[in-house]
């Protein structure tokens, strides 16, 4: 079954063409890893189909839910308030710089959107949240709030924020980048566990040894186009594209 289906998909800022025609899909337990060059376009990918951004041109299906209703005068034009936050809600997004909530305290930032987005019962929340803090290994930093934590655990409880709204998709935008090479194994071994329970993820991650170990599918992007896609054995190890090779080739010459 597909859960994500990108077509045609372009965005503009101004007269910069950032995206350029991309088209993908992801199937339901699929890991895709977005590798590429600073600047490729793989954030400001991750941003449109999170609704963090307009999208200029294309489509974008996420559970069989629309997000571009139609077109008027070759614009888009967005589906409906409640057909979008329903889109939403089959979304969770895990950023680079962790994004909590600095005056609550671990677990109030955890329940915060089961409790105030989907109306759930506190104590049904708090129990999830419990649940979900010891399978991060962060069960003793409940009532801890962010400053007292190091940054693989605040990104850790990032991890278990998106995962409270039990999204069919989980997006990582470079979640290792903020962090020193000894916490950035905490996150990739978190990630892997999530990867072996058949999580539907897409990857955006410069990790290259995690993202040819973890992924079912790499896509390589560069200049806002998709260059080249497929298993990691094919892109990291039988590159057709020259510019994929020129890229890898510090990586592959390192192993």
């Amino acid at each position: 079954m597909t859960v994500l289906e990108v077509k045609h998909l372009s965005k503009s800022f101004g007269g910069l063409d950032v995206l350029k025609d991309i088209s993908f899909d992801v199937k339901m337990g699929e890991v895709i890893a977005i590798i590429g060059p600073s600047g490729s376009g793989k954030s400001t990918l991750l941003r449109c189909i999170n609704q963090l951004e307009k999208i200029s041109g294309g489509r974008i299906n996420v559970c069989g839910m629309e997000m571009i209703e139609k077109y008027k005068n070759g614009k888009p034009v967005y589906a409906s308030a409640q057909e979008l936050r329903s889109i939403r809600l089959k979304i969770g997004l895990v950023f680079q710089n962790f994004n909590l909530f600095p005056h609550m305290s671990v677990m109030q930032n955890v329940i915060e959107a089961p409790v105030c987005v989907l109306k759930k019962n506190k104590e049904e929340a708090k129990a999830n949240a419990v649940s979900l803090l010891k399978k991060m290994g962060l069960e003793d930093k409940a009532d801890s709030y962010p400053c007292e934590l190091s940054g693989g655990q605040q990104q850790r409880v990032s991890i278990a924020r998106a995962l409270a709204l039990n999204p069919e998709l989980l997006f990582f935008d470079e979640p290792t980048s903020a962090l020193d090479p000894e916490l950035t194994g905490e996150i990739l071994k978190v990630i892997k566990s999530l990867a072996k329970e058949k999580m539907t993820m897409v990857i955006v991650t410069h990790e290259m040894a995690f993202a040819k170990e973890v992924a079912d599918r790499v896509i390589f992007m560069d200049g806002g186009v998709i260059v080249e896609q497929g298993t990691p054995e094919e892109v990291f190890d039988n590159s057709r594209n020259e510019r994929t090779r020129q890229f890898l080739h510090r990586y592959n010459n390192s192993n």
